[in-house]
């Protein structure tokens, strides 16, 4: 069985949402140029001053990912 991973960016500050909204734009680049299947990339807003942007890919192409793009962290999706 194959698991999903969630790969996650933080970022702080008064313009966190908006960077972490651009962010995105850049992980779905990412994924289409290199022809890597991922589930969901989106942002979770935890604060005015911070949030996280973060894809859901297979645990097969994490490293891809995880090599390429340097996440600061990621949990296994359940």
């Amino acid at each position: 069985m194959n698991r999903k991973i969630r790969l996650i960016w933080e970022f702080r500050g008064p313009d966190a949402l908006e960077t972490a909204k651009h962010h995105v734009i850049h992980l779905k680049e990412f994924a289409t140029i290199e022809k890597l299947h991922f589930y969901k990339s989106d942002i979770a807003k935890k604060s005015d001053y911070f949030c996280t942007a973060y894809i859901i890919v297979d645990e097969i192409n994490m490293l891809t990912y995880k090599n390429a793009l340097k996440p600061d962290r990621g949990t296994v999706v359940i």
